[in-house]
């Protein structure tokens, strides 16, 4: 048992419905994963609230240990949480690192030892129902100033827990808290030192993690069941922080990583290359959405790169201008993913909080560069509910604008503390993970 004193401990051990054998249906009313039941930022039986502040609207407040990033996932009656926590233990030496990235490291090597915790919370109460320490160590490397060691976001299918710390490891977990196996992929070695984010991405039985980095970059899928490899195959790029996005087009599961130097789709089930198309800037890090028969990729550090590409590709279609629909080179996000909600594509640029909306099908600009009212940056995503979207700024601002090509603000929303994970939305409720807490917003 952890020491901090950060969350209750409640006795409250119910355990949530059995819902995993339907699970397509039942992932509809959870924030299962990153980006939510869809993996596009939306939720289609949500309706959460356009008004709250610190004394509105805000069932719960509770402290979470450490640091992290980790959007919080929602099954049932439970909540899961990722975190880092630094503890007072140090080592006096370090070994000199195996491998550098090219241009050296820019951040320095810790010498202390982290706890990285998973927590499970009681959605009504927020009371603590168990916590695990999946391992302790001293991070191999550093990390950017604005990154944490707990930046991917956990997974479930209802029955198991699964939880990237990357090179920390892989853990599998029953949604009791007892771990069922892990996996050491090994250590990651990103450019300059910056640190990991990529989110596991669970399909049927199949785990798939995203490995590109400064090294010898791969994509591997574990069987989700056991945690061995079903195949891996390796890649020829360099660091990225976007996790993958699988794809169902014509009864084939096309598993789509975007990347510097490739965009790739590979069949889910066997690792073969179905199409690939010219990459995107450096530092790739928003998620693919999908409009209709495209798939849309982007990036946005060193450059601004759109790629709308024709699901129903085949090989290299870089150079093909009926199977890459259309393209933009301006006001691409850097850290925050896109959302795509019916006829429109809502885009940040860079890290600033400036809204664009495009129109997926064509790319038309429908609204152009307009900056959001009192916030300054954003890392977190956006996420779309009831005819909504919500951004939440690093200050912890959150804008409520209607889902249409004008901005149209419903409501300024403030909080006390910055927020960098991209909010979850369960029903009427929306969670949100502060730097220090986490909030349970939902209206009477």
């Amino acid at each position: 048992m952890l020491r901090y004193g950060l969350l209750a401990l409640v006795v409250c051990l119910g355990v949530s419905p059995c819902w995993s054998d339907d699970f397509p249906a039942a992932s509809l009313h959870n924030w299962h994963q990153w980006r939510g039941p869809g993996a596009d930022g939306l939720a289609p039986h949500g309706d959460p609230p356009i008004h709250w502040d610190e004394a509105t609207n805000v069932r719960w407040k509770v402290a979470v240990p450490g640091e992290g990033h980790a959007t919080p996932i929602v099954w049932g009656e439970r909540i899961f949480v990722l975190a880092a926590v630094k503890t007072e233990r140090e080592v006096a030496t370090l070994a000199p690192p195996e491998m550098e990235p090219p241009g050296g490291y820019k951040t320095p090597r810790p010498m202390t030892y982290y706890q990285f915790v998973v927590s499970c919370l009681d959605r009504q109460t927020g009371g603590l129902q168990w916590q695990r320490v999946a391992c302790e160590v001293v991070p191999h490397a550093g990390r950017h100033a604005t990154n944490t060691y707990a930046s991917a976001s956990p997974t479930t299918d209802g029955r198991r827990l699964y939880v990237s710390f990357g090179s920390q490891g892989i853990f599998c977990y029953d949604l009791q808290g007892e771990l069922i196996w892990n996996r050491d992929l090994g250590d990651m070695v990103t450019r300059f030192g910056w640190g990991e984010g990529a989110s596991p991405v669970l399909y049927g039985n199949s785990l798939i993690v995203n490995w590109d980095h400064e090294g010898e970059s791969f994509l591997v899928v574990l069987d989700a069941a056991t945690g061995k490899t079903k195949w891996r195959v390796d890649r020829d790029e360099v660091s990225s922080w976007v996790t993958p996005r699988v794809v169902e087009y014509d009864g084939q599961a096309q598993l789509i990583v975007p990347a510097t130097r490739r965009i790739t789709s590979y069949d889910l089930a066997s690792g073969a290359v179905i199409w690939e198309c010219g990459g995107l800037t450096t530092n790739v890090i928003p998620c693919p959405v999908v409009y209709g028969d495209q798939v849309i990729c982007m990036s946005g550090h060193g450059g601004n790169e759109v790629r709308a590409v024709r699901l129903d590709s085949r090989g290299d279609v870089t150079e093909m201008p009926g199977q890459v629909v259309w393209q933009s080179h301006r006001n691409t996000p850097y850290v925050p993913s896109p959302l795509v909600y019916g006829q429109q594509l809502f885009l940040t640029k860079s890290n600033l909080a400036i809204l664009t909306v495009l129109n997926p099908a064509s790319g038309e600009t429908l609204l152009d560069s307009v900056r959001l009212p009192e916030m300054k940056s954003l890392y977190a995503s956006p996420v779309g509910a009831a005819d909504r979207v919500y951004l939440t700024s690093r200050e912890g601002v959150t804008l409520v604008i209607r889902n249409q090509p004008t901005l149209d603000v419903l409501a300024i929303n403030k909080l006390s503390e910055g927020i960098d994970a991209s909010p979850a939305i369960v029903g009427r409720t929306l969670f949100l993970r502060g730097q220090r807490h986490l909030y349970k917003i939902e209206s009477d």
